[in-house]
């Protein structure tokens, strides 16, 4: 039987997932959609829950939490788009939960670990971990992105997708300049992370990434399938956002979601996961104004959540 997935929220990201349910899932298929404007099946996100068997969040971050709680209340599936709460307290209430409930139900949106290169990456062999190198720019931030948002809503990729190619914990963090700002992490074992997030880049959309091991280097190769050769210039465009870089892992993600909700075994980012990218996030903040190391911990991740 289909899985019926129902998706809230139909923004940029919210169209998009339910587009994919529409036509690149095996499995399920989009069965409700809920949104307080433009057409849907639903305006209660609660009740959309009700009638569906697993759930999409892709409603504004601020919402995230609270839903997330209600779909573990009805024991239903649920991928949540990142952050999982907007605040660190408010996801370690949904970690809570779930370890109350006693099963992962809660897939976190952080679908770079869904990426072809970044698992090319995480598969190569270089020998022990000793630099990571990460850039992240956008072409133009928007009117509304302000404050620590650069570290809130851009660098918590870096901080997830790191801590899951290194299979380590952060354990330090300094920020230095503004846009681009430069963060530099280190891990428990020891690993060194610099961390370039620039919005304004101008040119386009481009994140990258090398690890540097005792025995060798992987970097990814650039994210097009063709070279031109045009107006005396050879070479390749880049989308102005997010979503055509991550088409595929967009795509992977969502059918992972779905074997996971129909098997009763999810992957990718779990909520500790979401929980810790958050809480990370929240400690470097202050480092974004005194440009002080920031000493960076968590509390034990519950047994839950172990592999």
């Amino acid at each position: 039987m289909s899985l019926r997935v129902g998706v809230i929220g139909l923004g940029v990201m919210g169209a998009d997932h339910a587009r994919v349910l529409q036509g690149e899932v095996r499995g399920a298929h989009l069965a409700a959609t809920c949104d307080p404007v433009g057409e849907c099946s639903h305006r209660d996100p609660h009740e959309m829950i009700e009638v569906v068997d697993a759930v999409v969040i892709a409603s504004p971050d601020a919402t995230h939490a609270d839903l997330a709680l209600a779909c573990l209340a009805a024991g239903k599936p649920v991928l949540c788009e990142k952050p999982l709460g907007a605040t660190a307290a408010e996801a370690w209430r949904v970690v809570e939960a779930e370890v109350a409930l006693g099963r992962r139900l809660v897939q976190v949106g952080y679908m770079r670990r869904f990426d072809p290169a970044y698992l090319a990456m995480k598969a190569c062999d270089v020998g022990e971990p000793a630099l990571l190198h990460n850039i992240h720019r956008n072409a133009q931030a928007p009117d509304w992105f302000v404050g620590a948002m650069p570290i809130t809503n851009s660098l918590v990729h870096e901080i997830d997708i790191s801590r899951w190619l290194l299979d380590d914990e952060i354990t330090e963090a300094r920020v230095v300049g503004q846009d681009p700002m430069l963060v530099t992490m280190q891990t428990a074992k020891g690993v060194l992370i610099s961390t370039e997030v620039f919005m304004n880049a101008a040119y386009g959309y481009h994140v990258h990434a090398e690890l540097v091991g005792r025995a060798g280097t992987v970097a990814m190769a650039q994210p097009t399938r063709v070279l031109t050769n045009r107006a005396g210039a050879h070479g390749h465009g880049y989308p102005m956002n997010w979503v055509p870089r991550f088409a595929e892992a967009y795509r992977a993600q969502m059918n992972a979601f779905v074997a996971g909700a129909r098997s009763g075994s999810l992957a990718g980012a779990s909520a500790w996961d979401g929980y810790a990218a958050t809480a990370i996030a929240e400690q470097i903040i202050p480092g974004l104004a005194s440009g002080l190391p920031q000493t960076i911990t968590l509390p034990a991740k519950p047994q839950l959540y172990e592999a």
